[in-house]
């Protein structure tokens, strides 16, 4: 075999274990949710079986890799898990506790194994933890029992219909695409033997071409295995579960007779050189006295040819077939032919995050097209141009949706986090997930995943009492945490929310006067108030404890959300409980902009926070405190921003300027602009390491002219805005005439 075709294979393989080690982390979070169900309700029986499953799949998955640490732990905590579904251990907080144990373990193995890495810490975790859980079965610890579990694991499932440790047998004929598909039979082989003892195995060979018609990447091989187990037929059969779609499989129960042998033995052999061959494997396997009985059929004794071909047409016995891994497939293909089933793939980010590229610079060059005939003043090239434009944009929706995943993966992960820490601070929490189905970019979710954990522990340290505290208050004992998701003007609404004691307004203003945030003379109100728990170093807490009081992560929280475009608000009421609302953008690749330019400057503001646009009149004056004012629209003092200067722009203004009117943080925020030139599709370009200090900017795109447009960071500009006016403490109003919006 040539050194491309060997690195092709070492290609799939490394492929096929990244796809593992994704999917064991998928199984990791299935696995973990349905523990915390069962715990909510004992009685939930498909909990305890979704555990299971998704159990038994990180430990065969792990098996085909020969992964043996993962095998062996996650047989154990399998094990416990099977004897809850057949009702013969009782599910307590101790034992889930345990199994959470587990769960932690399996993960810890598991970067083992992405890493590389061969800690000895881990294997003394898993023999500790490994009898634990075979005491919490009922079985006796022994000191030698951790080191035996690295190599067989321990009490496989009863067999049926009472077989008890008998012999199993196993025949397996390969696809001819499984070798190209990333699967190694002997993976699949060696992992048979942890259910029991192989006492043979044979390789058929008759499918296997002449050398010069041999394709050197397909498999011709076929195995005829007995096994020695006391593992039931599913068991068995789940062996061979990631192989279903390129193999053939035919299991037959230690109690199998002479006919069923001959049932086999006729759908093997296609002509009377491979039954002969396969009789021959048998009789190698040792199973001559089985074959020689006298209750066998004529065809198992008789030389084989015309009488052999007779059984298969005499009913085929109903044991032997529950085992095919062929039926599994085709009730698998049933299932999917109804058409409601989803089909996904699996798809590298990065080949992705390139697509998402291509995509951008198509709306730039579409763009540009449009501009050209413009310019041109072709209609149909206007025609053809806009024609364009209009696929692009459809293109562009349709890439950016692939990006688009559920945020409710991520909520799911605090239903751990929920029970652990209120057990850690003594409090009774019921967590309420709403809106899990809201998608939010892939890249956004997992950024955000940080803020909102530490949201979470917060409100679970500062925000919810204990029972006592509640009762004593007049509420239920027991807490509520919500997480809370929705769409919203272009925008994603995460809400974090509880029904605890509220925000302590007193004490976070006299904590800011003790740190000099705010003058004694200012006058804030409610908003403004909490609004200072966002200050870097800020807390109220009256002692340090594992979870808070430090006063580090609300700035980080705040700092995070806002490089993602979001603003993060506050809401309280006390004895009532707290809000936390964080606005995101849909996406960070390309959105929807509104262009404006100064003193010939061009610069882009997000679409969906821009309220209004407002003419100035002629007898508009600025203040002269700087780049910050206040105007009046319709009886309402809002602040303004002048973006020359704000950004230090020269030249002479333009007889009428305009105002844009956009949604701040707190309330609304005026940009006093030389021109508005309308809506633009814009690609967020990011903005190299020498500018990424620049206040106000947030990045940058390119326009169809091939010009450069600066991307406005609006909660960045409002900043700017609070802090010049707690300079100043007070700032003059200039009236401004409401004019229509302009076009």
């Amino acid at each position: 075999m040539s050194k491309h075709s060997l690195g092709d294979d070492d290609d799939i393989i490394a492929a096929a274990r990244e796809g593992f080690l994704e999917e064991a982390q998928d199984n990791l979070r299935q696995f973990e949710q349905g523990l915390l169900a069962m715990e909510q309700d004992p009685t939930d029986a498909e909990a305890v079986n979704s555990a299971f499953r998704a159990a038994h799949t990180i430990k065969g998955g792990a098996g085909l890799f020969g992964f043996q640490a993962v095998v062996s732990f996650t047989h154990e905590v399998e094990s416990v898990l099977d004897r809850m579904r057949d009702g013969l251990l009782v599910v307590t907080e101790p034992a889930m506790a345990l199994l959470l144990q587990g769960r932690d373990q399996m993960e810890r193995l598991v970067h083992a194994v992405r890493d590389g890495s061969d800690r000895p810490e881990l294997s003394a975790i898993s023999q500790r933890l490994g009898e634990q859980l075979r005491q919490l079965r009922g079985e006796p610890a022994s000191d030698t029992r951790g080191t035996a579990v690295e190599a067989t694991p321990a009490s496989p499932a009863p067999a049926e219909d009472g077989a008890g440790a008998g012999v199993w047998h196993l025949s397996l004929r390969m696809g001819m695409d499984a070798l190209r598909n990333g699967l190694d039979p002997m993976s699949f082989i060696r992992y048979l033997g942890t259910l029991g003892e192989i006492e043979g195995i044979r390789t058929t060979t008759e499918r296997v071409p002449d050398l010069l018609l041999l394709d050197p990447e397909g498999c011709c091989l076929g195995f005829e295995i007995r096994l020695r187990s006391s593992a039931d037929r599913q068991t068995i059969v789940d062996v061979f579960e990631f192989l279903q779609d390129d193999c053939e499989l035919e299991v037959l129960a230690p109690q199998a007779s002479a006919q069923d042998f001959a049932a086999l033995l006729a759908q093997r052999g296609a002509d009377e050189a491979a039954r002969e061959a396969l009789l021959a494997h048998w009789h190698a396997l040792g199973m001559a006295d089985l074959l020689d009985t006298a209750a066998a059929p004529p065809a198992l004794t008789a030389p084989v040819g015309r009488a052999a071909a007779e059984p298969a047409r005499a009913p085929t016995p109903a044991a032997p077939a529950s085992g095919r891994a062929e039926d599994r497939r085709s009730g698998a293909r049933d299932r999917r032919s109804g058409g409601e089933e989803a089909r996904f793939i699996r798809v590298r980010a990065d080949k992705l995050d390139r697509l998402i590229d291509l995509i951008g610079e198509l709306v730039i060059a579409s763009s540009g097209a449009q501009v050209a005939a413009q310019q041109e003043r072709s209609p149909r090239f206007g025609e053809a141009a806009q024609r364009i434009h209009d696929l692009v944009q459809e293109a562009r929706d349709g890439a950016l949706g692939l990006r688009m995943v559920p945020i409710g993966e991520t909520f799911s992960r605090f239903q751990r986090v929920v029970r652990d820490v209120s057990k850690e601070l003594g409090k009774d929490v019921a967590l309420q997930i709403t809106g899990g189905d809201t998608e939010l970019d892939k890249s956004m979710v997992e950024t955000i995943a940080d803020p909102l954990m530490h949201l979470v522990r917060n409100s679970l340290d500062h925000g919810l009492e204990t029972a006592e505290d509640r009762e004593a208050a007049g509420k239920p004992g027991q807490g509520t945490l919500a997480l809370h998701a929705y769409h919203e003007s272009g925008n994603v609404v995460i809400e974090v929310s509880d029904d605890g004691r509220g925000l302590n307004r007193d004490r976070i203003l006299a904590k800011a006067l003790e740190r000099e945030l705010v003058s004694p003379d200012s006058v804030l109100d409610d908003e403004q108030v909490y609004r200072l728990i966002f200050e870097p170093g800020f807390s109220t807490a009256a002692q340090v404890t594992n979870l808070s009081g430090r006063g580090v992560g609300m700035d980080v929280v705040k700092r995070n959300v806002e490089s993602l475009r979001g603003q993060i608000k506050v809401a309280s009421t006390p004895g009532r409980g707290a809000t936390m609302q964080i606005r995101l953008p849909l996406t960070l690749a390309i959105i929807d902009g509104f262009l404006t330019q100064v003193a010939g400057v061009s610069y882009v503001l997000p679409l969906e926070i821009v309220a209004e646009c407002i003419e100035t009149p002629a007898d508009f004056t600025l203040g002269e405190q700087g780049a910050c004012g206040c105007f009046d629209l319709r009886g309402e003092v809002v602040p303004y921003i002048d973006m020359r200067r704000c950004f230090g722009h020269d030249g002479p203004r333009p007889t009428r300027q305009s105002l844009i009117v956009v949604h701040s943080t707190d309330s609304r925020i005026g940009l006093l602009v030389d021109r508005l030139l309308g809506e633009y599709q814009t690609v967020i370009k990011p903005l190299g390491v020498i500018f990424q200090h620049l206040e106000g900017i947030a990045g940058s795109t390119i326009l169809g002219s091939g010009e450069v447009a600066l991307i406005l960071d609006v909660p960045s500009l409002e900043h700017l805005q609070i802090r010049h006016s707690r300079h100043l403490q007070t700032a003059p109003a200039s009236s401004v005439r409401t004019a229509h919006p302009a076009a």
